[in-house]
């Protein structure tokens, strides 16, 4: 089965390198298609019938948003790529839509296309798009409660008030500028399913940081963030690139 692969990027060698890279994958051979835009995307999706697109999100007539809410019903795999707007990248992994940051690494591609392969047939992607809608429409994020409960008592906390939490074995424990810790019978990856989707960052297995908070990196000591009220939080090694992709998207 030939894959029909559409990328639609306004930036000529990106897509030039995107074919390079799809074209090497070690998978039947790919039909390839290109656009550079909102309209000649739109154009090419509709003449093209794609099984896969790699959208761009930052285009010269308009966003990947743009042409999604163009869309009726699409069957393709969708797959952003894209070098910042971290809360449109969370928006579209709670989505389950997969994403590339730019510069594009080959072998994420590879991971990337072979799940996409993986999903043609099993996912609805109209109900993703619907959750991936709904995502970056919602305008008050900083007004959105999550619910914590300790043995004490049960909280409804606004997320914007979260500085970080931290993995405390199976419990995860949650830290403000004014109010005392609270220690919550859950682990983190829970929570980090819950709060990705709002922006917050996984600098550590141990740890998920507000990035609203930040107030500055520190690269002394292996790197750490320093966060409102002079708290710091530890940035791993294997997470220092993708930490500072996000943060650098932001700013």
């Amino acid at each position: 089965m030939k894959m029909k692969v559409l990328i639609i990027d306004n930036e000529l060698p990106i897509r030039e390198g995107m074919k390079k890279i799809v074209e090497s994958l070690p998978i039947n051979q790919a039909i390839i298609e290109e656009a550079d835009g909102v309209q000649s995307g739109l154009q090419k999706i509709n003449s093209f019938d794609p099984d896969i697109v790699f959208l761009d999100v930052e285009m010269e007539d308009g966003s990947g948003f743009d042409l999604l809410r163009l869309l009726n019903n699409p069957t393709f795999q969708l797959v952003f790529t894209t070098a910042h707007q971290k809360y449109a990248i969370e928006a579209f992994k709670f989505s389950a839509i997969d994403y590339l940051l730019k510069p594009v690494n080959p072998e994420e591609v590879q991971k990337t296309f072979k799940k996409a392969i993986h999903n043609i047939r099993n996912k609805d992607l109209g109900s993703q798009l619907a959750i991936l809608m709904n995502q970056l429409s919602y305008k008050n994020e900083n007004d959105k409660k999550i619910v914590l409960k300790d043995i004490e008592a049960t909280y409804f906390i606004k997320v914007s008030d979260i500085l970080y939490c931290e993995a405390e074995g199976t419990y995860t424990k949650f830290y403000f500028i004014n109010a005392e810790p609270i220690l919550v019978s859950k682990n983190l990856k829970e929570y980090e399913a819950m709060l990705e989707p709002l922006g917050f960052i996984r600098t550590h297995h141990s740890y998920l940081a507000n990035p609203t908070k930040i107030k500055m990196f520190d690269k002394t000591d292996g790197g750490c963030l320093v966060l409102e009220g002079g708290l710091t939080v530890p940035v791993s090694q294997r997470k220092k690139d993708t930490v500072l992709n996000i943060l650098e998207g932001r700013i």
